[in-house]
């Protein structure tokens, strides 16, 4: 999809609240990631805030169906698995690589930070374009 900037007609307002509540749910596991003793990544993946919000995608999917809300439903459930799949991949790089003298360590963290910033970009974007009532690419 493009993105582009759709009209409001025939979307349900109570829809795009709802949508901007999710937006809100991962916003606040970041910010729990940022502020508190987790990290980004962690608190994204496996925080309660965002694990709800991915539910609420998945509850309420088939009413964003064929309408502009469709691309930030796919596009916040595609940033949740992601992120989980990125950190699952480093974990599994990094694990053996502990072994030569702590270089995996290192590298875990530069990829949390990586997956971090590419988290925070996917938020901050897709309720920009939510605002804006633009549809995501995905």
């Amino acid at each position: 999809m493009n993105e582009t900037t759709q009209p409001a007609a025939g979307v349900d307002p109570g829809l795009v609240t709802y949508t901007n509540i999710i937006y809100g749910l991962h916003a606040l596991s970041v910010l729990i990631g940022v502020t508190g003793p987790a990290t980004v990544i962690g608190s994204f993946v496996f925080g309660l805030p965002s694990i709800i919000a991915v539910i609420m995608n998945y509850a309420r999917q088939s009413e964003a169906r064929g309408t502009w809300l469709e691309s930030h439903f796919r596009w916040q459930i595609r940033t949740f698995w992601f992120a989980f799949l990125w950190i699952v991949v480093a974990g599994i790089v990094s694990a053996p690589l502990v072994l030569l003298l702590g270089l995996g360590i290192l590298t875990f963290f530069l990829a949390a930070l990586v997956v971090a910033v590419w988290i925070v970009y996917r938020v901050a974007r897709g309720w920009i374009a939510l605002r804006d009532r633009r549809t995501m690419y995905t």
